[in-house]
């Protein structure tokens, strides 16, 4: 009996460890420090640029920010991120195509005739690993 309980303890101290991924992002380029920057990490294709897996907002100091997603679980991965200058939680856009503020995604995705794609911003995290990923506004 006392194997079996131990078993089990190791099976699910295992699950629990297994993916506990961070990803470390910095971000330049900014044009000032007014505002903030929001961060938003995509976990699925269908979901990419809409819904975030997790997401921060974070001050601009000296026209750079650093940001950590810490506990991602095993998996591929895609981040958007936009230089919110006027705090109002969303991209400002320009008759609703063109951005007015600030942009950048993973990998250095970025749109032409459109939104960047999931397929040029995604990457890959697994094994506990810590990703660290630059992105130039």
């Amino acid at each position: 009996m006392q194997s079996i309980i131990t078993y089990l303890m190791l099976l699910i101290t295992g699950m629990v460890l297994q993916a506990q991924n961070t990803i470390e992002v910095s971000l330049t380029n900014f044009k000032n420090n007014d505002g903030v920057v929001m961060v938003g990490l995509y976990n699925e294709a269908g979901n990419f640029l809409e819904t975030s897996y997790k997401s921060i907002s974070s001050e601009i100091v000296d026209k750079k920010v650093k940001v950590t997603f810490k506990d991602v679980p095993d998996g591929t991965y895609a981040i958007s991120s936009y230089h919110d200058a006027d705090e109002s939680g969303e991209l400002n856009m320009f008759m609703g195509m063109f951005p007015t503020e600030s942009y950048g995604c993973s990998n250095g995705a970025r749109g032409y005739f459109g939104p960047p794609k999931w397929e040029h911003a995604k990457f890959e995290v697994k094994d506990g690993e810590t990703r660290k990923m630059d992105i130039r506004l």
